[in-house]
């Protein structure tokens, strides 16, 4: 199913021994769609400092709970501190975030997260033989990777169809399995019908221009006007995302 990274925003983040915080941001793959980390604000408990923390550590999401457990004692974030998450993210800081928590960071072939059916990873530390697996995976990853972005900055960047402008950012639709962003949500420019949002799949975009927040779409602004409506307080199956890639005459992630 897919969820609004809108609903992830001030959940409450548990460690297996106690509270951590609350998210105040996402970064995600700019080139992969895929959701890197969730910006945990600890508030109080570390002075107001931000960690970083893996979907791969995150268990199963409820969708109509604001509170996200994770596979961490409290003395794994603390250990994790030292990335300024108000500046850019370097591949040397991603590789001592994971390294911190010991764990792999397993990037399946389309750059979502393989977790597996279950969510579970092995116990205890890795052996020499898994940590020289999962150095030469991240290194693959991080050499077919994009830079990370914030969900929080790139909301509100303007939507360009292939004949006009169309609204903007709102929101991001992911999948809770695999982490993979599949659809921006857009709020319609002056003029449509009133309080419409609309969906655009990811792989529908042509460029982004970062310097100027606008993201240019290959599809028509008559195609989005046809197509279904999208209800912000209603979940996403895939019998309506069927009906939304027939509207846009597009093949569907899924195949």
């Amino acid at each position: 199913m897919l969820n609004r990274v809108h609903h992830l925003h001030r959940s409450t983040v548990t460690a297996t021994d106690g509270g951590i915080g609350h998210v105040a941001d996402v970064f995600f793959d700019d080139i992969k769609w895929t959701i890197r980390y969730l910006v945990v604000d600890t508030g109080k408990w570390l002075a107001g400092r931000e960690v970083l923390i893996s979907p791969h550590v995150v268990k199963p999401l409820v969708p109509t709970v604001k509170n996200i457990d994770v596979r961490l004692t409290r003395r794994q974030v603390v250990d994790s501190l030292g990335v300024d998450t108000h500046m850019p993210v370097s591949r040397q800081h991603e590789t001592d975030v994971v390294a911190c928590y010991g764990h792999p960071e397993p990037w399946g072939a389309r750059g979502s997260l393989a977790l597996g059916g279950d969510h579970h990873f092995s116990a205890g530390p890795p052996t020499d033989e898994e940590l020289a697996i999962d150095k030469a995976a991240r290194a693959a990853h991080i050499a077919s990777s994009g830079k990370l972005q914030s969900a929080a900055h790139v909301k509100g960047y303007v939507i360009h169809a292939t004949d006009g402008t169309l609204g903007h950012v709102s929101d991001f639709l992911f999948d809770d399995e695999t982490w993979a962003i599949r659809h921006l949500v857009v709020e319609t420019r002056n003029g449509w019908p009133r309080g419409k949002n609309v969906l655009i799949g990811v792989h529908w975009i042509r460029k982004i221009d970062w310097g100027n927040q606008c993201v240019h779409v290959k599809i028509t602004l008559a195609q989005v006007k046809s197509s279904p409506k999208y209800d912000v307080s209603s979940p996403v199956h895939r019998d309506y995302e069927v009906r939304l890639h027939s509207a846009y005459d597009r093949t569907g992630h899924w195949d």
